[in-house]
């Protein structure tokens, strides 16, 4: 259904602190003078927050108050009046256990910040993993008109002639130190070359995947997502988005507008395409639940199935981001999907128009970097959802960067009851595994790890790497970095720390995996599974008050995006009462 822009000019909310002489408007007004505002600032033009997730503990968004200040550019430019506010930032590089941890509070903090203020449109300002979702969750429950900026990737790393990926060349590296290839001198050496610049990971990462998909979804400017971080042209976007937020404050063009069950699919086949991060898995079904849309795991297989991953970047591929943008970047990858036919080309975007408008005319400037269907890397790119008496809520898998010949396969399970225990063992040449083990970790799902950390793509032992093995299958309720690849079976549901399945598998149980059938199963009877399920004890409480026991009894599997039941439906951006 077209957009139809309300009318202007009309009273906005930010007014309702501002606009007036009561001694409540003037108690607002009054203060926020004191840094120099001159009277005509109040005078009902919108008030445009600024959500910076900068912080020094988040390399990734290092650069954003520089960006920030070109979004206010624009800002003044289109007759708004920007004032930038400081949100949490969880930073994928230092927050333990886990930033997915705080993603919630993230997005819970992100919707009181927006709600409880004189905020008539926000710029999301944005760019490592956790920070996009959250904000825009946060976003979408107060439904307030919003826009993403992203921060951008970083350039491309090199190390003695050869490109070095974010995060995938340290998962390479740390495997060929103990396989013996590499010295812990040169691992020290190539440190360095893996970060040069301001930005995010410079492969399809989780940060990179998301700003894909704010960029899908149409709750970016068109070619956001691939400008990398120190680019001019990074600086001319975040312009350009101040620019734009004014606008959509004057028509109301709102998140719930434009977050329709057609844009999530239009994002869930995107993320095929580009060898997308499993992590957008959990975090659009987040955000589905904020908006009430309903998206659900077989969605994500559903729309993903037949989708050709045609983007030749780590770790599925061999480029960085740096020449995806170079290439053209997402618009030409949509392009790609519209002209297949699998693309919802009418689904609305932030700049007024549809999103089959925004990349009609997009170019592919490189084949190389952003293939030809028939040279895609993986025919069925989009994440395979897998069920079974292993995974009755489902688990996933992402099949580019799965090795074709594990994509069936039965195995001897080798248990780790959780990390510890398989950092304990798992450099022991005593460990009875070999490469046709199916290496299985519990306790590592929302509630269980909690927060459930990244450590799916577990390491494989030294004396199997040895044998110049370079992947196992691996099952667990964890995630894993988008940076990183293998046959990793991820976010298997229920979770062990919830009594699921996962929780009763046992040493020398037998596991079969088969992609194709999307199926995930423990070789015992029915009658075996119920015994041990029955005879399970859950774990210990590992918290008693704050933040982390507030997450472990309110969090959600990962199958409906472990986001609190109490945030979802819970959408307005009705004003405050004022206190004074």
């Amino acid at each position: 259904m077209p957009f139809t822009p309300a009318p202007w000019p009309r009273r906005l909310r930010s007014q309702e602190w501002y606009g007036g002489t009561s001694r409540d408007n003037i108690y607002h007004r009054g203060w926020l003078k004191n840094q120099g505002y001159p009277d005509d600032l109040f005078d009902g033009r919108p008030v445009i927050g600024i959500l910076n997730t900068w912080s020094d503990l988040t390399p990734c968004n290092g650069h954003l108050r520089e960006l920030a200040e070109k979004v206010k550019a624009g800002v003044w430019e289109a007759g708004g009046f920007p004032v930038e506010v400081p949100v949490f930032s969880a930073s994928e590089n230092t927050f333990r256990p886990t930033a997915m941890m705080y993603r919630n509070l993230a997005a819970m903090a992100v919707e009181e910040v927006m709600r409880a203020q004189p905020i008539d449109g926000a710029v999301l300002l944005v760019g490592c993993d956790k920070t996009t979702p959250s904000l825009l969750m946060g976003a979408a429950s107060t439904d307030i008109p919003s826009i993403v900026v992203t921060g951008g990737p970083m350039l491309n790393g090199w190390f003695r002639g050869e490109r070095v990926g974010s995060g995938t060349a340290l998962w390479q590296m740390s495997e060929d130190i103990k396989a013996g290839k590499m010295s812990p001198g040169e691992f020290l050496d190539a440190e360095q070359a893996m970060s040069r610049s301001s930005g995010s990971c410079n492969t399809m990462g989780t940060a990179s995947t998301m700003a894909s998909m704010a960029e899908a979804l149409g709750m970016a400017l068109s070619g956001n997502a691939a400008i990398p971080g120190v680019d001019s042209r990074r600086r001319v976007m975040a312009q350009l988005t101040g620019r734009r937020i004014v606008q959509m404050v004057k028509d109301d063009l709102k998140p719930s507008d434009i977050l329709t069950k057609d844009a999530f699919e239009n994002a869930i086949r995107c993320n095929g395409a580009i060898g997308g991060s499993t992590n957008a898995v959990i975090h659009l079904l987040a955000l589905a639940g904020r908006v009430g849309v309903d998206v659900t795991l077989d969605d994500w297989d559903r729309c993903g199935r037949d989708v050709p991953t045609i983007v030749n970047l780590m770790p599925s591929g061999k480029y960085l981001m740096e020449e995806f943008f170079y290439a053209g970047g997402l618009p030409v990858v949509l392009k790609r999907l519209s002209e297949a036919g699998m693309l919802h080309d009418d689904a609305l975007t932030v700049s007024g128009t549809t999103i089959g408008e925004e990349v009609a005319g997009a170019i592919n400037w490189n084949d190389d970097v952003i293939l030809p269907v028939e040279k895609a890397l993986a025919a069925s790119g989009g994440i395979a959802v897998l069920r079974g008496n292993l995974a009755p809520n489902g688990a996933v898998l992402k099949p580019s960067a799965a090795s074709p010949h594990l994509m069936k396969h039965r195995g001897r399970a080798v248990v780790f009851e959780d990390i510890d225990d398989y950092k304990a063992r798992i450099d022991d040449d005593a460990l009875d595994i070999d490469e046709t083990c199916v290496m299985v970790l519990k306790n590592c799902g929302p509630k269980g790890y909690p927060g459930m950390s990244e450590v799916g793509n577990m390491g494989l032992p030294p004396k199997v790497l040895k044998k110049g093995i370079t992947d196992m299958v691996r099952i667990s309720d964890a995630r894993m970095s988008g940076t990183a690849y293998g046959t990793v079976v991820l976010h298997t549901a229920p979770e062990a720390a919830a009594g699921g399945p996962l929780a009763v598998v046992r040493t020398g149980d037998m596991i079969e995996l088969d992609v194709a059938a999307r199926r995930i199963h423990l070789d015992i009877s029915d009658g075996e599974l119920a015994a041990r399920l029955a005879a399970w004890t859950p774990p210990a409480p590992m918290f008693t008050s704050g933040y982390s026991k507030l997450f472990v009894d309110m969090v959600e599997g990962a199958d409906t995006g472990a986001d609190f039941t109490i945030l979802k439906g819970n959408r307005g951006h009705e004003v405050p009462r004022d206190s004074h």
